[in-house]
């Protein structure tokens, strides 16, 4: 979310992904991609820059993740030595199971 003031005084959060348009004529108006319009104290460069800022921490964030997560899954790997993985290729397949139609 990013923080933006009304021009009566308080502030508010608004989702920078739900942004459809900004407008400066005079005052900052955010149109939302339902059309739900906004007048903000805030200048059409600040709340680009305010919303540039959120998704640069958004990137930041995830990579952090991405480098400092334990992995979810135990990786496994081949160990070198004489084990024949093959062994099992030559097992004969289990006898064929007798399907029956569903009777009511």
């Amino acid at each position: 979310m990013i923080v933006v003031t009304r021009l009566n005084g308080p502030q508010f959060g608004v989702n920078p992904d739900l942004l459809q348009r900004i407008d400066s004529a005079p005052d900052t108006i955010l149109t939302l991609i339902d059309g739900t319009k906004y007048i903000v104290e805030e200048s059409m460069s600040e709340v680009i820059e305010l919303v540039n800022e959120h998704r640069s921490q958004l990137l930041a964030r995830a990579h952090d993740i991405q480098l400092f997560a334990p992995p979810s899954v135990e990786l496994v790997r081949d160990v070198p030595g004489d084990v024949d993985d093959d062994e099992d290729d030559d097992a004969p397949l289990a006898p064929p199971v007798q399907l029956h139609p569903r009777t009511r």
